[in-house]
């Protein structure tokens, strides 16, 4: 595990017995226990297959386990020649329909009703990669108009906010456009320590701009597999400084490498936040992700707030954990959520956490503090039915936790 930068990092031990130890955990087939205030019970599904690659050098996390049977399944999409037209893109609705977490103003959606600028000119064809990736450049509140049908814009090179730009970046599909990757590239990128990208403060991990946000989108077929800039991860966006906000989007089939130890997050990947401010995921959904780590979400040091959101059949697809065991490339852990570092927190509310899975820790979540001060937090949200193969904290069935006390469960089922 690696801790913010500037930061003072504790390692966290290699061996199992010792994680154990400190965290109580049980192994893949141990039963859970209930938790105070939620009701728990031990669920186990079918193993999906893994894929695995050469290791990539990151930096030291939690441990153990032995690698499972490599078996290649991977999602390559073929990018299209622009725009497609069709029915609205396939899998839930963004959301959980059922959550009732309150929504502060801060992580409300932003009033995109005077848009600095508009991608297209109501024909699908004026709605290109060039066009996205010169609006994002540019920044400002961003729209589409591309029609009244839902749209398909495939990326041909990664859409980078440049920093010295526009203090904001705001991207809004009003529920019509998807942004894919074609299964060869990462979507949105954002980073304030890129130097190709801008410096503009001399603190660049710890400033207030660019802020982005991303609303009423579907991201798919995101992959950053290879482009191991900043650490690698995040399939679909890519975010390290400013602010990063994700409002009513849907992420499907989002990928990132699959093996590396600290390496994660197939759809979102965080590294910093300004005055460590938490990121807001709000009534979203996560879908068909996979990555060594984080099968959506990853992060170093970084606070998350998910509200009303879904995860569903995302996998963490590496093997050796973190730091990596001798015989193994590393990774594991976390099939939706794997934050890792020193003082952060993160608050899942009224949401949605079921059929992931991870092949080493945290079938649901991964949450290792290296200095046992960061907290988590589950609020009126069921997570039901996410096998960790290696190894999760007893009581707590889909987590594993190393942080301040235990997590603190409440209105909640976990099985």
């Amino acid at each position: 595990m690696r801790a913010k930068a500037g930061r003072s990092r504790t390692p966290v031990a290699s061996v199992l017995a010792l994680v154990c130890l400190l965290a109580g955990c049980a192994g893949a087939s141990g039963a859970g226990d209930a938790v105070a205030g939620s009701t728990a019970t031990s669920s186990v599904r079918p193993t999906r297959g893994l894929t695995a690659a050469t290791a990539q050098p990151t930096s030291p996390s939690a441990s153990p386990s032995s690698p499972p049977a490599a078996s290649a399944t991977q999602l390559s999409t073929a990018p299209a020649p622009g725009p497609t037209r069709g029915p609205a893109p396939g899998g839930p609705l963004a959301g959980n329909p059922t959550g009732t977490a309150a929504v502060p103003a801060e992580a409300a959606a932003v009033d995109t009703s005077h848009p600095t600028r508009v991608i297209g000119d109501g024909r699908p064809a004026s709605c290109t990669s060039d066009a996205v990736v010169a609006a994002v450049a540019a920044g400002g509140v961003i729209t589409f108009d591309c029609g009244p049908a839902p749209v398909t814009i495939t990326l041909t090179t990664t859409a980078k906010v440049v920093n010295a730009a526009n203090p904001r970046v705001v991207l809004d599909g009003a529920g019509l456009v998807t942004l894919s990757g074609g299964g060869r590239h990462r979507i949105l990128y954002m980073n304030t320590c890129d130097q190709a990208q801008g410096w503009t403060t001399s603190h660049c991990d710890d400033q207030d701009h660019p802020s982005l946000t991303v609303q009423n989108l579907t991201f798919t077929g995101g992959d950053s597999t290879g482009d191991h800039a900043a650490g690698g991860g995040g399939g679909a966006i890519f975010v390290r400084g400013g602010q990063l906000k994700i409002v009513n989007s849907l992420f499907t089939d989002n990928r990132c490498d699959p093996t590396g130890p600290d390496l994660g997050g197939a759809a979102v990947r965080v590294l910093d936040q300004f005055q460590d401010r938490p990121v807001y995921v709000v009534s979203s959904t996560f879908v068909g992700g996979s990555c060594s780590n984080g099968g959506a979400l990853s992060s170093i040091g970084v606070s998350w707030t998910v509200l009303n959101s879904v995860f569903r059949d995302n996998e963490a697809i590496g093997y050796g954990a973190n730091p990596a065991r001798a015989d193994a490339p590393g990774g594991g852990s976390g099939g939706a959520i794997y934050t890792d570092g020193n003082l952060f927190r993160v608050r899942i509310a009224g949401s949605v956490v079921e059929d992931n899975r991870a092949a080493e820790g945290g079938g649901a979540v991964f949450f290792v503090s290296n200095d046992r001060s960061g907290t988590l937090t589950i609020e009126g949200s069921t997570l039901r039915n996410n096998p960790s193969e290696g190894f999760e904290t007893r009581g707590y069935p889909g987590i594993f936790f190393l942080g301040s006390g235990s997590p603190s469960v409440s209105g909640s089922t976990l099985h």
